[in-house]
C-alpha cells in the first residue's frame, strides 16, 4: 500500500512542479490534495475496520450453513440471515454511499489506490443499498432459503437416498442407458422446488441494484470488469465463435462414439443429455481413458488425505509457504461419514473467512482423478488469498485482479497437475509407459473446450435473459433447452415441460448469480498464462510440462497474485503474457487434435 500511496503523492507534487501557476498556488493545490487524501483515508480506514468485522461474521455463518445442514432445523438459516443483513446494512448504508460519492467528486486529488477502494465501496453498496432496505432484507432471506432448499434436497434413486457424488459416478461409468436415464432424471428433481424462489430472487436482485442506477443485475455484475452488459455478451459470442470449429469436431466425434458405446445403430443428430458423463454436459472428459494415465486405481491406494496434502506440497515446491494449521483444523475436506444426521454442500469451494489468515476449503474429497485435480484447483484459490493478504494490499482490495483471475489460477494449477511429466515425478504414472498424446489432448479438450459453449453460451445467455430481459417464468425450461441445443448441441431425453426448472439444478443460478462467464474467461486466461509459462519460463511443450519445483514459475505466479485487486486486470495480462485477452493460446494448444478429429469424422454427419 505504501508504495502506491507514495507514487500518488509524488505524482501530485511533480504535477505542481510543472504547473505554470505561482508558488503560493502550488502550495495550496498540494495542501488541498493532502487534505483530501487524509479525509479519504480516514473514511476508508474506518469503513475497512467495520467491514472486516461484519464480513467475518457473515462468512462464519455461511460456513456453518454450508457444512451442517439439518433437515427441519432453521436455526443456521436464521443466524446466516442476521449476519448477512448486518453486512448489507453497513455496505449499503446511505451514509457510506453519500460519503464515498462526495470523496469521488474530488478523485483527481486522491491516490489511485484510494480511488480503487472508493469504487469498491460503491460497487458493494449497489448490492445492498439501504435506500431500499426492505428489498435488500427480503433478498437476503430469499437467498438463504433457496440455498437451504438446494443443498438440503434428498436426491432419490430407485427409492433410496443418494448423494450428488453417487449420481455423478453413475453418469461417468454406467453403460446401461436406462440406468443412466434414471440417474439423470433424479438429478433434475430438485429444480421443481426452486422455481418460485428463483422468480422471487430475480425480482429482488434487479430491484436492489436498480436503486443505484444499474439497469439490471446482469449489468451490475458485468460492470465489475469495467464492461457493459452488451460488451460482456459480445465477448462471450467472440469466444464461442473462436472455439466453435473445434467444438463442432468434438460434438460429432462424441455422437458417433457414444452411439457405438451404448449399442445405438441410428446416430442421433443431437447428443441426448443422459448419454454424457456430466449432469449439465459441461465436462465430457471421462469418456476417454488414456492408457498409462489412468489415475483412479493408484489414487485409491493413496487415500483421500494424500490428495490434499500432496496438493499443498506442490505449492510449497514453487516457493509458497505451507498452509496454516488452522486450514486443516477448520476446513471440511471429506464426505460425511455414513449415517451422519446432517448434510453438507458437496460443491467444492475455497473460503477467505476474515480477509486475513483464516483460509478454509469445503470439499468432499475422494481418492480419484477428478478430486486430485479439484484439490489442486481449490488450493490455487487458497494460495491466492494468502498471497494478496499482505501489507501492500488493503482489506477492500483483497480479491483477484478480476473474478476470472481467481478461477484462472485454480484451473491453471489443475491443468499443470494433470500433465504426464508432472504425474511421472509423483510416480502416479510410469514415465516410460507409452501414452497416446492425441488421446491425452482429446481428454483435455473434452474438459476445457466442451465447457465454453456451456459457460459462455448457455449459462451466460440464460442469466442475461433472466435478469436483463425479464424472461417469463412460463418459459424458463423452454429457453434453457433452446440454448442447450443451440450452443451445446444437446437435447433432453424426454419432454421437459415447465413443471421442471432444469436451469436451477445448477448451483450458480441460485447462489452465485449472473457471473458464470467468469469461468469461461478464466479458461482463456488460464491458457494464456500456461502458454507463457511453458514457452518462456520452462521452455517446454505446453502439452507436456512439469511446473513441480520451479521457483521461477512460483515467482511469476506470485507477481500476479500479490497485488490482488489493486492491479488493473487488462494491464496485468498484457504485462505478464505480452498479449491482450484472446483465445489464441487455447486454440494453439489443441491444434494437433483438430487434424486427428477431422480424420476420425470423415464421412460423418455434422449437425451444429
Amino acid at each position: 500500500m505504501k508504495k502506491i500511496l507514495l507514487t500518488g503523492l509524488t505524482a501530485a507534487i511533480l504535477f505542481s512542479c510543472s504547473s505554470p501557476k505561482s508558488d503560493s498556488s502550488d502550495t495550496t493545490v498540494t495542501a488541498e490534495a493532502s487534505a483530501a487524501q487524509q479525509d479519504a483515508q480516514a473514511f476508508i480506514n474506518d469503513y475497512s475496520r467495520q467491514f472486516q468485522q461484519l464480513y467475518t461474521s457473515s462468512a462464519e455463518a455461511e460456513w456453518t450453513s454450508n457444512t451442517r445442514i439439518v433437515e427441519g432445523d432453521t436455526s443456521n438459516a436464521a443466524v446466516t440471515r442476521k449476519a448477512n443483513e448486518a453486512l448489507a446494512a453497513f455496505t449499503g448504508s446511505t451514509g457510506n454511499i453519500e460519503k464515498a460519492r462526495a470523496l469521488m467528486e474530488q478523485k483527481e486529488q486522491l491516490t489511485e489506490l484510494q480511488v480503487k477502494q472508493l469504487e469498491t465501496i460503491l460497487y458493494a453498496a449497489a448490492n445492498s443499498p439501504q435506500t431500499v432496505a426492505d428489498v435488500v432484507k427480503a433478498r437476503i432471506k430469499a437467498e438463504t432459503e433457496q440455498t437451504e432448499k438446494l443443498y438440503g434436497f434428498d436426491y432419490r434413486l430407485n427409492g433410496k437416498s443418494v448423494t450428488t457424488n453417487d449420481i455423478d459416478n453413475i453418469l461417468k461409468k454406467e453403460k446401461d442407458v436406462n440406468k443412466r436415464l434414471a440417474a439423470w432424471q433424479a438429478s433434475k428433481e430438485v429444480g421443481k422446488q426452486l422455481k418460485s424462489g428463483l422468480v422471487n430472487l430475480r425480482q429482488l436482485r434487479n430491484q436492489t441494484v436498480q436503486s443505484l442506477g444499474y439497469d439490471d443485475y446482469f449489468s451490475y455484475q458485468a460492470s465489475d470488469y469495467g464492461m457493459s452488459r452488451q460488451e460482456m455478451m459480445d465477448l462471450m459470442q467472440k469466444l464461442n465463435k473462436e472455439l466453435m470449429p473445434l467444438y463442432r469436431e468434438l460434438h460429432t466425434y462424441a455422437r458417433y462414439e457414444l452411439a457405438k458405446q451404448y449399442g445405438v445403430k441410428q446416430v442421433p443428430d443431437y447428443l441426448p443429455a443422459h448419454w454424457l458423463p456430466n449432469r449439465w454436459g459441461q465436462d465430457w472428459s471421462s469418456m476417454v481413458e488414456v492408457k498409462g494415465l489412468d489415475l483412479d486405481a493408484v489414487l485409491k491406494q493413496k487415500g483421500d488425505k494424500w490428495l490434499v496434502e500432496q496438493s499443498e506440497r506442490f505449492y510449497v515446491s514453487l516457493g509458497f509457504p505451507k498452509l496454516p494449521p488452522s486450514f486443516y483444523e477448520k476446513s471440511s475436506l471429506y464426505p460425511l461419514p455414513a449415517g451422519a444426521n446432517y448434510k453438507k454442500n458437496n460443491h467444492a469451494s475455497a473460503w477467505h473467512m476474515d480477509l486475513e489468515q483464516d483460509v478454509r476449503s469445503l470439499m468432499s474429497v475422494e481418492p480419484n482423478a477428478e478430486w486430485y485435480e479439484t484439490t489442486h484447483h481449490e488450493l490455487g484459490h487458497i494460495y491466492y488469498y494468502m498471497t494478496y493478504t499482505n501489507p501492500d494490499v488493503p482489506v477492500l482490495l483483497r480479491g483477484g485482479a478480476n473474478r476470472a483471475y481467481h478461477e484462472a489460477i485454480g484451473s491453471l494449477m489443475g491443468l499443470a497437475a494433470m500433465q504426464k511429466p508432472f504425474l511421472a515425478q509423483l510416480k502416479l504414472v510410469d514415465a516410460n509407459t507409452p501414452t497416446d498424446e492425441v488421446q491425452t489432448l482429446l481428454k483435455e479438450a473434452l474438459s476445457y473446450v466442451t465447457f465454453i459453449p456451456f459457460a459462455a453460451g448457455v449459462m451466460s445467455e440464460f442469466e442475461h435473459d433472466l435478469y436483463a430481459k425479464n424472461l417469463s417464468e412460463n418459459e424458463f425450461n423452454k429457453r434453457w433447452w433452446e440454448l442447450v441445443k443451440q450452443y451445446q448441441g444437446i437435447v433432453p431425453p424426454n419432454e421437459r415441460g415447465e413443471q421442471f426448472t432444469d436451469a436451477a439444478t445448477k448451483t450458480h443460478i441460485n447462489d452465485d448469480p449472473a457471473q458464470y462467464y467468469d469461468y469461461a474467461l478464466s479458461y482463456i486466461i488460464l491458457f494464456q498464462l500456461h502458454d507463457h509459462i511453458a514457452n518462456n519460463i520452462l521452455k517446454q511443450d505446453p502439452r507436456a510440462t512439469n511446473y513441480y519445483g520451479s521457483k521461477e514459475v512460483g515467482s511469476f505466479l506470485r507477481e500476479i497474485m500479490y497485488p490482488g485487486a489493486s492491479a488493473d486486470w487488462r494491464q496485468m495480462l498484457k504485462d505478464k503474457t505480452g498479449e491482450e485477452l484472446n483465445a489464441r493460446a487455447m486454440v494453439d494448444y489443441f491444434e494437433p487434435l483438430m487434424n486427428y478429429l477431422k480424420e476420425q469424422n470423415k464421412g460423418r454427419k455434422y449437425t451444429i
